[in-house]
């Protein structure tokens, strides 16, 4: 029976290579991306490697949290029963953009969206799985948990993703201990090479430097994570669990941020 497999930001880089592997192994992949062109080019190399159901698609803006909740809603009714949620999405921000939901939206994209998205599928994710997308840029992070509106004044483009995947990380970790019907874990995906980052030089970089982690090996991972005994909660590098940052690994800040985050997009446990 093929698994239902959500991921979110797969138009590309390490969602994409992910879905065209499970599509391949036959699971019923369904793909959400931002974008209409580049989620149709996704789409269609997706639909070339399946060998199973009809890949399914949806499209949602993260930077709007209207358009989490109605993903959610035509998620539920498409699929009652989801097996795996990939919390995949994310990016970069170059400067201070508050969210007409007024959140700063790096923390938004990255955390508050994935969040609500997971709140939202949670009657259909019991006995699955929520594997949420980090990166090692959280270590070192300074994440408030009572502040997710932050200011143009101190904004670093690469402070604000490393809190956010700092956030991501505590999510993971909170959500085991809150949601014992489901499993969650994080993993950071390798320094993978894409289109990411802003400016110039930082995309460049992502793009051409010859040690970079592949697309397809990035997905590698992700598709191992679906299937794999997993240690809920943990955070892994590699198929290795991993000690995340201090800050990353404190439960007390872990509930806190969980709170503020329920509080912020409307939700209750």
């Amino acid at each position: 029976m093929p698994r239902t497999i959500v991921i979110t930001g797969a138009s590309s880089g390490v969602g994409l290579a992910a879905a065209r592997q499970l599509a391949a192994q036959g699971e019923q992949v369904v793909v959400v991306g931002r974008d209409p062109r580049r989620l149709g080019a996704a789409m269609a190399a997706v639909r070339a490697a399946a060998t199973g159901p009809e890949p399914d698609e949806f499209r949602a803006d993260f930077a709007a949290l209207d358009e989490v909740r109605e993903l959610a809603a035509k998620l539920l009714a498409a699929y009652p029963k989801i097996d795996v949620l990939a919390n995949n999405a994310g990016g970069m921000v170059g400067s201070y953009v508050r969210t007409a939901d007024g959140f700063e939206a790096t923390i938004q994209g990255n955390h508050l969206a994935p969040f609500l998205l997971a709140h939202l599928l949670r009657p259909a994710l019991r006995d699955g799985r929520v594997i949420n997308t980090a990166s090692r840029a959280h270590q070192g992070a300074k994440l408030d948990p009572d502040d997710l509106v932050g200011s143009a004044g101190n904004y670093s483009s690469w402070r604000a993703y490393g809190a956010s995947k700092a956030a991501n990380i505590l999510f993971a970790a909170e959500a085991a201990r809150r949601w014992p019907e489901i499993t969650s874990v994080s993993f950071h995906p390798g320094v993978v090479r894409s289109n990411f980052g802003v400016g110039g030089v930082t995309r460049f970089f992502y793009r051409v430097a010859p040690f970079l982690t592949t697309p397809e090996q990035a997905g590698d991972l992700l598709t191992w994570l679906t299937t794999a005994e997993v240690t809920d909660g943990a955070y892994y590098v590699g198929h290795k669990v991993t000690r995340p940052d201090a800050r990353a690994a404190d439960p007390v800040r872990a509930a806190r941020l969980w709170e503020t985050s329920a509080e912020a997009v409307g939700v209750k446990d």
